[in-house]
């Protein structure tokens, strides 16, 4: 049985060469010499030269492909890179030990390099060219399934954008250009390979791709390119939530997450990741600046090679929704802190059908939020239990969004600073002062029976 499995393989492939021999030739790539371009070996990770290395003493092609190239020609520092190969993922495993094939979609080889995981891809073909254990496509024009093998320029086709289509080889070190990506590289354009709507119904994450590298790389995406963009965004419902909150992290979380927004609200994209979210914004400005500063504040952080975590910024972007829920349900009756539990309910399970939350950033997220009805209870010795509270850091620094984008007044967000800069003893008056005012104990607007609590008579 083994040996027919083979024979198999091996026939699909000489059918799949077959049909690209019949195709005409293209004029070729173009070819920038090492001494026209300015990468240098000394900026590529020895894992991936490494990698290189070994697949071509075995007898193979190998490149460098794709972001790294495009951050090395910007002048950056590409903490990833990629290597594609015409080994099949089989080959290129047999000469690295430990390494693992990977994906059902499109199979890829992760070869692990000392503490490195380097990406090795084998060269696509067009999945028109495969059979149909090779190539499937949904109704939509969605690829399921995309293991067609090719060579280098039938690679370089197949790739989303031009700025992605660069090859750089150690073989004369030179930068093989199949679709004009230098010359958008020059122009700052991103530009669709092939037929933009095409390559969307293909992949509609390719939507998101485009956005995040106009924002990540402060370039304009191409008419062309742009312009199916709202037409098509309605595809990303056909993503798994799972992969959508992967595209999430990218987008929002990688250090421009503010211009990353304004460019998916440009083109109607926002809307169908976080459309509570969305339909918010639209209608208050206080939320709509809520949204900015959170993604400006996780900006700064990691720019400051601070530490961020999704759970903060997902309870920005839900908040708003989840406080007028909250408020709809104490009108009916239902005291403050179950209602706010309910609101959290409803909203993070409305999200959840568009973008997944790991359990591991959705609690502290709910807990973010309980903090915001607890933090004005600072009666008695309960200032100082909040602040030991794990999520209590972040549950400042969101109150503290809260008042600047207008949300609520400004006043709590200042004590609770105070507070934390205070030895014990200006603490304690601090507190006793509160109580003197008759501050500190409220529970929020009703107490928890739902009804408001009388005043107390006076001593």
């Amino acid at each position: 049985m083994a040996a027919v499995k083979i024979d198999s393989r091996m026939l699909n492939n000489l059918i799949s060469s077959i049909k690209r021999w019949r195709k005409p030739a293209n004029k070729g790539p173009r070819v920038i010499a090492r001494n026209d371009h300015n990468i240098s070996r000394r900026e590529i990770s020895r894992a991936a030269l490494t990698v290189m290395k070994r697949l071509q003493d075995a007898g193979y092609q190998a490149y460098i492909v794709g972001g790294g190239v495009r951050d090395l020609m910007l002048g950056g520092h590409p903490k990833d890179f990629d290597v594609a190969t015409d080994a099949t993922p089989e080959q290129a495993k047999e000469l690295f030990r430990g390494a693992r094939i990977v994906g059902r979609r499109f199979r890829i080889l992760h070869a692990r390099i000392g503490r490195e995981v380097i990406e090795v891809t084998t060269f696509r073909g067009h999945h028109s060219d495969g059979e149909e254990h090779e190539a499937r496509q949904s109704e939509h024009g969605m690829l399921l399934r995309d293991n067609v093998y090719g060579d280098l320029e039938s690679d370089a086709m197949r790739r989303d954008f031009t700025v992605n289509a660069l090859y750089y080889t150690t073989n004369g070190f030179a930068i093989h250009d199949y679709t004009g990506g230098v010359e958008d590289i020059e122009k700052r354009l991103i530009r669709m390979i092939g037929k933009p709507t095409t390559r969307y119904k293909e992949d509609p994450v390719r939507m998101l791709r485009a956005v995040r590298f106009a924002a990540k790389l402060d370039f304009a995406i191409e008419s062309k390119t742009a312009e199916p963009l709202q037409e098509l965004a309605p595809l990303l419902r056909n993503i798994a939530p799972a992969r959508l909150f992967d595209e999430i992290l990218k987008l929002l979380m990688s250090g421009q997450g503010e211009r990353t927004f304004e460019h998916l609200h440009r083109y109607h994209l926002w809307q169908h990741l976080f459309p509570d979210n969305a339909r918010q914004i639209e209608k208050s400005p206080a939320a709509l600046e809520l949204t900015r500063r959170a993604l400006r504040n996780t900006d700064k952080r990691i720019q400051a090679d601070m530490r961020v975590t999704p759970a903060f910024l997902y309870a920005a972007l839900l908040w708003p929704a989840v406080n007028e829920e909250q408020q709809k349900l104490v009108e009916k009756g239902i005291p403050p802190a179950p209602a706010l539990a309910q609101a959290a309910q409803k909203i993070t399970s409305n999200q959840l059908a568009h973008t997944a939350i790991p359990k591991r950033f959705s609690i502290p997220m709910r807990e973010i939020w309980d903090l915001q009805h607890r933090l004005p209870q600072r009666g008695g010795s309960r200032a100082q239990r909040q602040m030991e509270h794990p999520r209590f850091r972040a549950a400042y620094d969101f109150l503290l969004l809260r008042e600047e984008s207008g949300e609520i007044e400004a006043g709590l967000g200042k004590w609770w600073t105070d507070f934390q800069q205070a030895d014990d003893e200006l603490r304690q008056q601090m507190v006793r002062k509160l109580q003197r005012s008759g501050g500190g104990n409220r529970r929020g607007r009703n107490s928890r029976s739902g009804r408001r609590r009388k005043p107390r008579a006076a001593e």
